[in-house]
């Protein structure tokens, strides 16, 4: 974006020409920001230009059918719809799919045509919460909601204080959520509607579950066994932990979880003493085989057969006068990389019975991303330089960590 002069008439007094590049999307999210602060600072200027905006670029997506939807609010209904720091309006368009501003007293609803009709519904069902309890009709047929039943007593637990649980698990997925259920009925357990993307619906709902069964053990888990799915596409696969395995995989405060989690791309959550991995087959089979090799750590080292012919990891040799060093106090500084890197990194056997520094992602990452492989790679390579300054280039003398037979290759060459 730039402020710039269109044709030969020069600059005009009360205002300037601001040109924004891109596709459809990113230019209507930018151009309707734009307005929602001239409105701010210049109140009923977007009544001017109203029909120019809503017209603009409609049809002009790969659907073909693109365009604006508005919505006009009250006094009293502005401040509801924005929420706490605008978070009701970021919630609204990350689960719908649309882009949702409000300029001045006006919801725009940019997006397909099918994004558009989501966010008016959510708008909707929003406002009416506020006359009291209220149901979806027809939620089972809908391809954008999930429910979960939650027993009574573990409402107020997965609510939170000012419903900060619930508006926590909202803000990480991406969705709307809200109990619902007929003015009729008040049973033993609440519906919790979960609204938006089905991967991000899922990781709501795990979530949720999780909290349960916190709460109420065995909820979601009595009788539930493992199961590994043959689909390709998106699924959900049961690992079932031992007594001594589920904190250990769990980490402090869930950062092992988390950190197998991100690596592998798939969603992890962890439902009492099951292990849910949700995500394509691929994704998968992946955190499971990470899962597999933590849980394995502990008995020993782990050999991992093949690795060249893996597109999830990289390979370093790290000389002998350096392992120490590059994995820290109990494994500290590999935490610290994993950490400041999103990847799973430990040390593990050949075929050969040798020992190397493996790196796993699904993200093999650029030279200049601060996350996936080769960031932690050159994470690694700084510890490896700092401790051969410091032992006087003893150890190596500074050659390159990559293993001799694989020169510069890594599972990125292979995608």
């Amino acid at each position: 974006m730039f402020f710039c002069e269109v044709g030969g008439g020069g600059r005009q007094k009360d205002y300037e020409k601001l040109a924004i590049f891109g596709g459809v999307r990113g230019r209507r999210g930018a151009e309707l920001k734009v307005l929602s602060a001239v409105e701010t600072k210049v109140p009923g200027y977007y009544d001017k230009i109203k029909d120019d905006v809503i017209s603009r670029d409609k049809g002009k997506d790969d659907t073909g059918t693109w365009g604006t939807d508005t919505m006009t609010f009250q006094d009293d209904e502005l401040s509801y719809a924005l929420g706490k720091q605008g978070g009701t309006r970021k919630k609204l368009e990350r689960s719908s799919g649309a882009i949702v501003q409000y300029v001045g007293h006006n919801a725009l609803f940019s997006g397909t045509r099918s994004q558009r009709k989501k966010a008016r519904e959510y708008m909707k069902w929003l406002f009416e919460q506020l006359e009291g309890p209220m149901y979806v009709e027809g939620w089972e047929e809908r391809d954008d909601c999930t429910v979960v039943e939650v027993p009574a007593d573990c409402i107020g637990y997965v609510t939170g204080a000012r419903r900060a649980a619930l508006g926590g698990i909202e803000e990480d997925w991406g969705v709307l959520m809200f109990f619902m259920n007929r003015r009729s009925e008040r049973g033993r357990a609440e519906e919790l509607i979960i609204c938006g993307p089905q991967r991000a619906r899922r990781g709501a709902e795990l979530k949720v579950m999780s909290s349960v069964e916190t709460k109420s053990p065995g909820t979601f888990t009595r009788g539930v066994r493992e199961k590994t799915s043959s689909e390709k596409g998106f699924d959900t696969d049961r690992m079932i932990f031992k007594d001594d395995e589920l904190s250990y995989a769990l980490g402090k405060e869930g950062s092992t979880r988390k950190k197998l989690e991100g690596a592998a791309g798939a969603i992890l959550q962890y439902v009492g003493h099951v292990a849910f991995i949700a995500g394509t087959q691929k994704e998968r089979r992946r955190a499971k085989e990470y899962v597999t090799w933590l849980l394995a750590q502990r008995r020993g080292s782990v050999t991992i057969h093949n690795i060249s012919s893996r597109d999830d990891s990289t390979e370093m040799h790290v000389p002998e006068n350096c392992k120490g060093w590059v994995t820290g106090n109990r494994g500290s500084e590999l935490r610290r990389m994993e950490a400041e890197s999103g990847t799973y990194i430990f040390m593990a056997l050949d075929e050969r019975g040798e020992e190397r520094l493996i790196i796993f992602c699904h993200d093999a990452g650029s030279k200049s991303a601060p996350k996936g492989r080769m960031a932690a790679e050159r994470l690694v390579n700084e510890m490896i330089q700092e401790k051969l300054r410091d032992d006087g280039g003893r150890g190596g003398g500074g050659r390159d960590s990559r293993s001799p037979s694989r020169g510069r290759r890594d599972s990125r060459d292979r995608r």
